[in-house]
């Protein structure tokens, strides 16, 4: 199972701690055991939404550009934002909200 990827408040840097789960997807994808990959941001409602969805697509578009940093071609990646429309919990507490700032995988 692929572990989402998690954000600081305001902030697209990929986090340190980001980097085991990144390239555990990233040998799936040199190996071919994963062909394509959809890359999903997510924020929690803090916020404009439009600001929001804009940083959602930075935080995608972070996580496309280490793959293909690491050898991974265009073509075989694509990602989408989606701002705070999709939250994974009730944005109701510190903790739920950082749960919401994510970048999710679906294979393609």
């Amino acid at each position: 199972m692929l572990k989402n990827i998690f954000f600081d408040f305001d902030k697209s840097d990929l986090k340190t701690a980001s980097y085991p789960e990144l390239n555990r997807v990233l040998d799936y994808l040199k190996r071919g055991t994963i062909e394509k990959i959809a890359i999903g941001g997510h924020t929690d409602s803090v916020g404009d939404a439009n600001y929001n969805l804009n940083l959602s697509g930075k935080r995608a578009k972070a996580v496309m550009d280490y793959f293909i940093k690491n050898g991974i071609s265009r073509d075989r990646l694509t990602f989408t934002a989606y701002g705070e429309t999709q939250p994974k919990v009730a944005n109701d507490t510190p903790e739920n909200r950082q749960k919401n700032r994510r970048v999710e995988f679906m294979i393609q």
